[in-house]
């Protein structure tokens, strides 16, 4: 079985200056070849350290059960126990680390990866072809092991964590109906969302606008994941579609996903101007269209991602009497978007997401709590 490449430190610096000590990161792939090339990918970042590099599954879940890790990199196809079935262990034995997956059957937003972060993924990667690992894609690779292992962006979150101010109670009049609620996520947001999709009282009939930000390649196979969670139909959004009670709603990945009035009826617009946060789909089109067109009776979501997407439109919807929740920090794989709307005051509360469901069941019974 392969080890630790070097020993970890006997003693870590304070939890409070995350970006003092490099991140952990353990490969996790059958190919020698491949994983030779990462280590030096990873070893050329001075923020980057190989605490374990693998051959299995299985020698994986043995190392997590001794020394720590943060970001843990992932093949799918590997002899023995896949990615896939051995994700749910690593993950439950890694503790707060976070999981890459690179693979090749990640190409184009294929099922595996929708799958994959599905079950608990932070984020996936396409595993390149041979002699295509140096340029681009080892900067790519270095960037999103950087943001998951919580150096240098989320470094940033742990401080506003301890410095958030307490959520505002919730003040709701107990006759206020839910018309709409809308969904931001990004990082870490698949599996939140399905969380909340499982707490979510299934009187509660409001149609569900869901922006996820992924390439448009993933948004038809996620669409069906979506559909195996839920008695609700499930749509990715196509221009002039009507927004119907019981329903939800994928914002495409080259588009925002807005809705309008029209006489009685709500329609959805695709809207593909550039936003100010650059993002594609971005969640402050939605917001703001869900303002507008259900004012008081509109709720958004904010989910785990990178970023502050979502944090204007939350401010419009409060504006116009809607509800707004947040994420809490613990259990997001990334506190930039719900974080940034905590901070701002805007968020009525700030809970997990089965908690945020369990609350808007209390809105249905007309007993909201603080």
């Amino acid at each position: 079985m392969a080890t630790s490449r070097r020993p970890l430190s006997e003693s870590l610096p304070d939890a409070d200056l995350p970006a003092t000590r490099a991140v952990r990161v353990m490969l996790v792939d059958d190919s020698l070849v491949v994983r030779s090339i990462l280590e030096r990918i990873v070893d050329q970042h001075p923020g980057l350290k190989i605490c374990a590099s693998v051959a299995s599954a299985h020698d994986a879940l043995a190392f997590l059960a001794c020394e720590p890790v943060d970001v843990v990199i992932l093949d799918i196809e590997m002899p023995g126990m896949n990615g896939i079935d051995a994700l749910p262990h690593i993950i439950e034995r890694a503790d707060n680390a976070r999981v890459l997956i690179l693979s090749s059957n990640c190409v184009e937003g294929g099922p595996a990866a929708i799958e994959a972060l599905a079950l608990g993924a932070s984020d996936t990667l396409a595993k390149p072809g041979r002699g295509s690992f140096s340029g681009r894609f080892a900067e790519v690779l270095t960037e999103r092991i950087l943001s998951l292992g919580q150096l240098p962006i989320p470094a940033v979150a742990q401080v506003a964590r301890r410095a958030m101010p307490p959520p505002a109670p919730v003040a709701v009049d107990a006759i206020q109906s839910i018309d709409c609620i809308a969904v931001a996520a990004s990082t870490g947001g698949i599996p939140a969302f399905a969380t909340f999709l499982a707490h979510l009282d299934r009187r509660i009939t409001a149609p569900i606008l869901l922006t996820q930000h992924l390439p448009d390649a993933f948004m038809e196979f996620y669409a069906r994941q979506i559909a195996t969670m839920t008695e609700r139909s499930v749509h990715v959004a196509a221009a002039g579609m009507p927004i119907e009670r019981g329903h939800i709603y994928l914002a495409p990945g080259d588009a925002h996903l807005t809705v309008v009035a029209s006489g009685r009826r709500r329609e959805i617009v695709l809207d593909r101007r550039q936003t100010d946060n650059g993002c594609c789909p971005s969640a402050d089109p939605m917001f703001a269209s869900v303002a507008e067109t259900y004012g008081e009776g509109g709720v958004a979501v904010v989910l785990s991602g990178m970023g502050r997407d979502g944090a204007s439109g939350a401010a419009r919807l409060k504006a116009a009497g809607g509800t707004v929740f947040a994420q809490a920090p613990e259990s997001c794989v990334i506190w930039g978007m719900p974080g940034a709307v905590a901070k701002a005051g805007v968020a009525a509360a700030t809970l997990n997401p089965d908690a945020i469901a369990l609350m808007l069941g209390s809105f249905l019974k007309g007993r909201a709590r603080s």
